[in-house]
């Protein structure tokens, strides 16, 4: 294993996935919403939090889990903030917040408890499955919507290459099928979804003309 090559894996997934959630964060206020969906907000914030805090993570990724929770807790507030008004049903007009708190303490436990049942230390299982939901979340958000609010092209290409490098990070410290079967998942549904953000940015343009 080229420990070189890991480490600028690492640092790339870093930088990548932090300009995803600061892009999220522009565009969110730009269009007044949230551009990340609510049970992938608290996995990821539960995620950063308990790696950071609870089960630090060795340097240079405590740090970069930290940024990660400093700017999800951003795209929290503006789900907070802008969230009740992308629901129009009556049921989650009332029990917005209610389900919101119900979602993080449930993301909270099950990563903190896959954790120790699976003996992570590192959070790679809970990491590398909420990514995937958290890819198809993406898309069911873009179609339920059917609008680019929240949401755009360079989100997009900038999760697939943080997931591409942290996927090729992990296959190269030790192996494992489930890792590997999740990256592959993952990779194609941030295609899809990037796909997805490319036609509608090219209806966008034909209706413009």
């Amino acid at each position: 294993m080229n420990i070189d090559i890991v480490l600028l894996l690492q640092l790339g997934c870093g930088l990548f996935w932090s300009l995803t959630y600061l892009l999220i964060i522009v565009k969110g206020f730009h269009d007044r919403t949230y551009g990340m969906p609510i049970l992938a907000i608290c996995a990821n914030i539960s995620w950063e939090f308990i790696f950071s805090f609870i089960i630090p993570h060795p340097s240079p990724q405590l740090y970069i889990n930290i940024i990660w929770f400093i700017l999800d807790s951003i795209i929290l507030f503006q789900f907070l903030y802008f969230g009740k008004a992308d629901f129009k049903e009556t049921f989650y007009q009332k029990y917005f917040y209610s389900i919101f708190l119900i979602t993080l303490v449930i993301s909270f436990l099950s990563i903190l408890l896959i954790s120790y049942e699976f003996n992570d230390n590192l959070g790679k299982y809970a990491a590398f499955g909420q990514n995937l939901m958290m890819s198809i979340l993406f898309i069911t958000m873009l179609v339920r919507r059917g609008n680019l609010a929240g949401q755009s092209l360079f989100i997009a290409l900038f999760k697939l290459f943080g997931t591409l490098f942290v996927s090729i990070a992990a296959y190269m410290i030790e192996y494992s099928t489930l890792i590997t079967f999740l990256s592959i998942a993952t990779f194609f549904f941030d295609f899809v979804y990037t796909i997805l953000l490319y036609n509608y940015n090219l209806k966008i343009r034909n209706k413009a003309i």
